[in-house]
């Protein structure tokens, strides 16, 4: 049995690996990888409890939405700059926006916190 750790969009799994078939030599152990990092917590200071990430990485091309602003699900909060296209970031709920942690002309990596809001 082999032990690693896989990285997707951030988010560290440790797996393992079991090898069945043809060789019976043992195995050596390596020494186990280092947890990858967590992701830096949303600003404590009227931070909203639905998180709103990037689903690619990109620049960030307009801000469409501004704290306090009631959005329904489905509405523009960001928009993207990703290979040279415009891409909409949309609430995931109605609700109001509770910050915005980017600013326009910011370059982003998959899975970035872009804002945070409330639920309705």
């Amino acid at each position: 049995m082999k032990n690693y750790t896989i990285t997707v969009n951030g988010t560290a799994y440790d797996v393992t690996v079991e090898e069945k078939g043809g060789s019976s030599a043992p195995v050596s152990s390596a020494p186990k990888a280092a947890a990858a990092p967590k992701k830096a917590a949303a600003p404590a200071g009227g931070a909203g409890s639905v998180k709103i990430e990037a689903g690619a990485a990109g620049k960030v091309f307009k801000i469409a939405a501004q704290a306090g602003a009631s959005v329904k699900k489905g509405d523009t909060v960001v928009v993207l700059e990703v290979m040279k296209m415009e891409t909409p970031v949309v609430a995931p709920v109605d609700g109001v926006v509770k910050s915005i942690n980017v600013q326009e002309g910011t370059s982003i990596e998959a899975g970035a916190l872009l804002a945070t809001m409330d639920e309705a």
